[in-house]
This record gives structure tokens, sequence and C-alpha cells, in this order.
């Protein structure tokens, strides 16, 4: 079809109100081709919708020291692609130290949510650039630290840092790569400092873009005519690239990532098909073509060691299929590395809403890998929450596209992160055992749980503020944190952040939950009470509340109460306070405030749970 027909028949849905579908094609026209032209159009159409696809609302700002104006609209329209209303502030150009360093500055009085600090090695390191010596670098390092230092004192907005970029021709030429220190060692010693940078601030990042420029190809990536002439550096062919750059950090930013990759099997874990060509038949080896399923299995294990969930969705012979997944030399990916798997003749659809249930998390949160068009467009249709990786053609380029996924990247591993494969083999076990019991009481006694109830540290910070950004379900009130700002709730005489961890017979569950409250004279309020899917189901949010009931009272509270704000994920948690003994105190068009009066009633702490470690100060 005709970009003109599709544009037409976008207009003509929003015009009937088919809101859906409208966002289905749009996304569609921006994954066959994002480019500065089509931005305006995508970008403009997804304006007319938005509020009615009840989009995440977020605020970026970027301070730069070349233009990046004509960035903007292709960031925006991305942006929407993922489910993220995206208001942009862009600094005067150059003057972001100034901008940076002003407490009033307008930078400030925007109260961005991200900040992208784009500075070039021309601009910022001006001698080392031109090849006159590394006698600079030191002192870059020491201006981005007070810059960094000053933009944390002023904002708890995530900052991305660019790194600096090698220039594409060293200034000695050959003779630069015979000096023990050449040009490109400076820039790589001032990168060295940002990442250590980086690492001593919460919520600052480092966007690699002298490895960006190179994977484009530095000869290809700047256009000097432009950055004389307007000063903007990069060819017209690099601005999509960039702006898909600064989306990868969007995504783990305003949680839009996905928790499991739900792949199939013929033709996209190897080559082939099982019940046609047998095992001997498929093409899976270290050799073309078989090369390109190995590749993306490769891709696929390392997505699990971010802790993203792996599960099967094929329509196939079970037999057949386990067959070659047990015993084909060539599987790199193990029937074990799945956490689900649905190997049947049955729908797509239907399959992965039954691998979301299983793994207890939203179908919005399962991204779907098929080599068949017409299986993807099936989800896209029946399943529209569920997130679909477009696949090339090609199947050599099928792990490239795994990995340039925007939907998989994360800014930070926890503990939890790197062994979430075994949890979801424990809950196997812990499934299995329910069947054996009677009662849930039984089942409850029989897993020997205990919640160790700590104040957040400096250990569990970045755990709690992942699990506030990302835990949708059982969720009261919904609201982001970022470590920094978890960092001074904490810090706060009247607030307090708990965090949970839960071990039982068959495994250390990590951390958990997590709980914040401000206590106001005679009133303690519950801001934000959460727990990981993980756990649901097992009475520990009862322990918690408890516990948290218990200090209140001792710190002099009179009534505990807590508003849940309801959104289109937390349903599980509509009932908590209600179940609980709380009484409705007030109604609006947000929510309702829940209220329990502790002079008169209490909350027990389930007697097949040990609680330990109750923490009464915080110690972030």
């Amino acid at each position: 079809m005709e970009t003109g027909e599709i544009r037409k028949n976008v207009d003509t849905a929003i015009a009937n109100g088919e809101t859906a579908l409208a966002a289905r094609m749009l996304a569609a026209m921006w994954q066959a081709g994002p480019s500065s032209a089509l931005a305006g159009f995508v970008a403009s159409r997804y304006e007319r919708i938005a509020d009615r696809l009840g989009m995440l609302q977020q605020r970026w700002a970027i301070l730069r020291s070349f233009t990046v104006e004509p960035l903007v609209p292709l960031l925006r329209a991305g942006a929407y692609t993922a489910g993220v209303a995206l208001e942009v502030f862009v600094g005067e150009f150059n003057a972001y130290a100034q901008e940076i360093l002003d407490g009033e500055s307008p930078l400030y009085k925007f109260d961005p949510g991200v900040a992208v600090l784009a500075v070039q090695t021309r601009d910022v390191a001006p001698q080392i650039w031109r090849g006159e010596g590394d006698a600079d670098a030191d002192g870059v390092v020491a201006r981005y630290s007070s810059w960094i230092t000053a933009f944390r004192s002023h904002s708890n907005a995530a900052l991305i840092v660019h790194s600096l970029e090698v220039p594409a021709l060293p200034a000695g030429g050959i003779l630069d790569a015979q000096r023990a220190e050449h040009q490109a060692d400076a820039v790589q010693r001032i990168n060295r400092g940002l990442r250590a940078m980086a690492t001593a601030h919460r919520g600052v990042y480092i966007l690699d873009y002298d490895g960006l420029v190179a994977r484009h190809g530095r000869a290809r990536w700047g256009d000097e005519r432009k950055w004389l002439t307007v000063r903007l550096p990069l060819a017209s062919e690099s601005l999509p690239h960039m702006a898909a750059e600064w989306l990868r950090f969007l995504h783990p930013l305003a949680g839009k990532v996905a928790k499991c990759v739900a792949v199939d099997l013929d033709n996209t874990l190897w080559g082939g098909v099982i019940g046609e060509d047998g095992m001997a038949g498929i093409r899976l080896n270290a050799e073309y073509p078989g090369a390109a399923y190995q590749a993306l299995q490769r891709a696929l294990l390392d997505l699990k060691r971010r802790g993203i969930l792996l599960a099967i969705c094929s329509k196939n012979n079970p037999a057949d299929a386990e067959e070659a997944l047990a015993g084909h030399p060539g599987m790199l990916l193990k029937l074990a590395d799945f956490s689900a798997v649905r190997i049947n003749w049955n729908s797509k659809a239907e399959n992965l809403r039954q691998i979301s249930a299983e793994l207890n998390i939203g179908l919005d949160s399962v991204a779907f890998l098929d080599d068949n068009p017409v299986e993807r467009q099936h989800i896209c249709e029946q399943a529209p929450e569920a997130i679909v990786v477009p696949l090339p053609e090609d199947p050599m380029r099928y792990a490239q596209a795994v990995r340039d996924c925007p939907w998989f990247e994360r800014l930070t591993l926890s503990e939890e992160d790197l062994k979430r494969g075994e949890f979801y083999a424990a809950q196997r076990e812990r499934a299995a055992l329910e069947r054996t019991v009677t009662s849930k009481e039984d089942f409850y006694r029989s897993l020997e749980q205990v919640a160790e109830l700590a104040a957040v540290n400096s250990q569990t910070l970045a755990r709690v503020a992942q699990l506030t950004q990302k835990t949708n379900q059982f969720n009261v009130t919904t609201r982001r944190y970022t470590e920094q700002q978890i960092a001074d709730l904490a810090a706060h005489p009247d607030w307090r952040v708990w965090a949970l961890r839960v071990t039982d017979r068959y495994a250390d569950n990590g951390l958990v939950a997590v709980a914040i409250a401000r206590l106001e004279g005679q009133v303690c309020e519950i801001d934000t009470f959460l727990m990981s899917c993980r756990v649901i189901g097992r009475s520990v949010e009862t322990a918690l509340l408890a516990t948290i009931a218990a200090e209140a009272r001792a710190q002099g509270a009179r009534v505990l109460q807590g508003w849940f704000l309801p959104t289109k994920k937390n349903a599980p948690a509509a009932g908590f306070y209600r179940d609980h003994g709380f009484e409705e105190a007030r109604r609006d068009e947000s929510g309702t405030l829940w209220s329990l009066d502790l002079t008169l009633h209490q909350v027990g702490i389930p007697e097949w749970i040990e609680v330990r470690g109750l923490a009464l100060t915080n110690q972030a």
C-alpha cells in the first residue's frame, strides 16, 4: 500500500473514532521506516488521539552545543509509538553550562523528568579535537563534574550525558597512531571519567555517542556543510539513528519495557519446519544459513541475562519441538531457559494471554517474536496490548532486530533481575505443592515464608526505585520515583521508605515489595504500597501492612490512611484496603481514600509468615 493511501486511511480512522486502529497504522508506518519526512505526520496524528489512548506524559529537556531542532519531531514520533506523549524543552544554543549552573534558569522552571546533555568534543574540548595536545582532558572532566553536581542539586530528573566522539580523521594522520598517547586516547580518558561520574551519581547515565557514531560510520555520520552553515553536525540519514538512541533510554526511564519475549520456533529459532524436515533437516549450526538462528539464540540469551524472561509460543507438535529443543546439537537455548511454554495448535493470541497469566505479568509486558508476518498481524489485531517485534525478511538480520529493539533495554540490573529465571522455576515447584495440599492455609504454612523488612538503604535504593517504576498490577497509587527522589524521601524526617524481601522453602524471592508513608501529626498516610507479581496471593501484603500499622501506632499515629488510584492495570489491588478493615473516607474522580482507626483496629500478621528486621528509621 502506498504511503499516501496509508495516510488517508489513518485520517479516516481518526475521523471515524477508530482510535486503536489509527494508532496501529501509525506505529506500523513508523516501524517500516522512521524518517524526518514522516515524523511530522506521525506526531501530529498522535496528538489528535493521545488523550483517548491514555498515554504516559513525560517531559524531556535537551541541553546542547549544536542544533538539535530537527531531531525533536523524530523523538516525539518514536515516543508516541511507545505510548509516551513527550513534551520537549530545548535549551539555548551552546548555553548548557549556564542553564545547568543557574538554579533559576528556564531548564529548572520547565521541571523535566529527563534531561539530555548533548555536547560535542569540538565544543567542550577544542584543543583535543584540533589535535593540539591532551593537557585539557582533566579540566574537561572537572567541568563535567561541576555540571553534574549542580544539576543534581537542583533537579531529581534523570540525566543522560553524551560521551565525546573521536574525530573521523586524526589531526596527525597515520602519525597519530604511532604515538604513545594519541588523540583518541585523550577522548577516551574523558569518557572514562564520565562513566566514573555516572556511577557516583544517582540517576546519571552515559549515552555512548562515540560508539553510536562508529556503528553507523564516522565518515558518513556528519555533514560538514550543515555544520558550517546551521551548526548541525549530523547528516540527514543520521538523524533517525540519533533519535532512536535517545528512545533506547526513554523506554526504561518511562517503564515501557518488555518483561518477557515469547518466541516462535519454526523458521524463527531454527531454520525449517521441524514437523516436516525432522531434527536432522532443520538449519541450526555455526555455518550459513544455520548461523543466523544461532545468532538469534545468542541475542535471546543476552536478554535472559538482563532479567528478561523467555517463553515459547509455537504452533507445532509438542513431541517434535521438544525433541529438537532437548537434543539438537546446534541448540544454544535449552528447554530450562524458558519460563513458560505453549507448543500447540491454538491461536497464538490466546497462547500469549496464557503465558501472561502464568507469569503473572501484563500482556503489554510480553514481546512477540515470529518470522511470519501473518502471525504478527494476527497478534496486532487480536492481542493489541502485546509488543510485536518487527522481524526483517532476512534471517541474518533477526539477531540485530532483537538487539535494536528498545523494549529490551535496561539502565540498571538488580540482583532480582539476574535471578528472575530462578524465581519462576521455584514458582513452578510452589504450584506443584499447592496442588497437593487441602487448603490455602496449609499451603501457606508449607511455604515457610520469612519476610525481612528494612528501611531503604544505599544497597536497596536502585531496586526500590525500579519497583516503583515498573510495578503495575499490585500497586495502589502507581506513583513513579527516581533513585534520587527515593533518597530524598528517605532522608526526610516525616517520611518512611520500607523494602521487603521474602524467602521461602524454595527460593530467595529477593526484594519484592515497597511501602512509602508520611507521618503528619496523628495521621500516617500510605503514599505507595506495591508488591511484585512474584508473591501476589501469598498474604505477604497483609504482613507488610500489619507491620506498617504497628510502627505508625508506635510513632503516635491514631489513623492509617491511603489512596487507591485506579489504573487500567492495578485491579488486583482494588480491594486491598477494604479487605483489611479500612473504611471509605473520601472519593473523587481520581480515586478513593481509605482510612483505618488504629485505636480501634489492628491488622494482624498472618501466623504462617515470620517477619524479621523491622527498622524504625531510614538509613539511605
